[in-house]
């Protein structure tokens, strides 16, 4: 053990926050990465950061960027750290971000957050309820909403089944688990988990699940805009 883990194990952990922003979001239809698209009368990515920095436990905010992306340099208002480390793939993303994180003093026994940057409606009463939840746990969890709608399997483009939804969640974020513990769940997985949650359950382990609402919902689709700036009007 290295006086690192051993400094780790002797204060009590601090609470990071990572946020991957370096997708194109080729679904959202916008001409450039869909983070940077204007809602509720800015770029989507300033409200998910804005509600980080209302939780006053969060230690420090870093945002993966690609290479090249030049949008903080064009508009230098945030206090988060970016770096433009961003990979092909979200585990990729992530994963470059859990060693800047480290180069900047977090350690393993530190916990971290990761969000999404275009799930721009979470607040910081979402963010506190996870850490109040997963600060005593051993694994650590993620925000998550009970599934509402019925689940078909499709064949050919027809039902070939329908699936019970009552053991169904939809998968949020943030996502918090140990710096230590998700960087080799990552490294274990590979890139092609599509959150960190899948990664920590490659290794044989139960996040748990922490109720949130639907409108912390991800925007993904050209409709998604409109609906998250009708949330954010009526938050007003």
């Amino acid at each position: 053990m290295d006086s690192t883990d051993m400094n780790a194990n002797a204060t009590p952990p601090r609470f990071f926050a990572l946020i991957p922003c370096a997708g194109h979001g080729s679904r959202a239809g916008t001409a450039g990465p869909k983070q940077y698209e204007r809602v509720g009368g800015q770029p989507m990515v300033w409200h998910t950061l804005s509600a980080f920095a209302g939780v006053k436990r969060i230690a420090r905010t870093l945002v993966v960027v690609a290479e090249g992306d030049g949008f903080f340099e064009r508009n230098p208002t945030t206090s988060a750290l970016v770096v433009p480390c961003g990979g092909p793939t979200r585990a990729a993303s992530v994963a470059n971000g859990l060693r800047e994180l480290r180069r900047v003093g977090a350690t393993d026994n530190d916990w971290v957050l990761v969000h999404d940057a275009a799930r721009c409606l979470i607040t910081p009463e979402l963010i506190d309820r996870l850490i109040d939840a997963c600060v005593g746990d051993e694994v650590g969890g993620l925000l998550a909403h009970p599934l509402a709608d019925t689940l078909k399997i499709a064949e050919n483009g027809r039902v070939a089944g329908t699936i019970n939804r009552g053991d169904k969640w939809q998968a949020q974020t943030p996502q918090m688990f140990r710096v230590g513990m998700l960087r080799q769940a990552l490294e274990a997985a590979g890139d092609k988990v599509t959150d960190e949650a899948s990664a920590i359950e490659h290794m044989g382990l139960k996040p748990l699940l922490v109720e949130a609402g639907g409108q912390n919902f991800k925007v993904t689709y050209p409709e998604d805009f409109a609906m998250a700036e009708a949330v954010l009007r009526g938050r007003r």
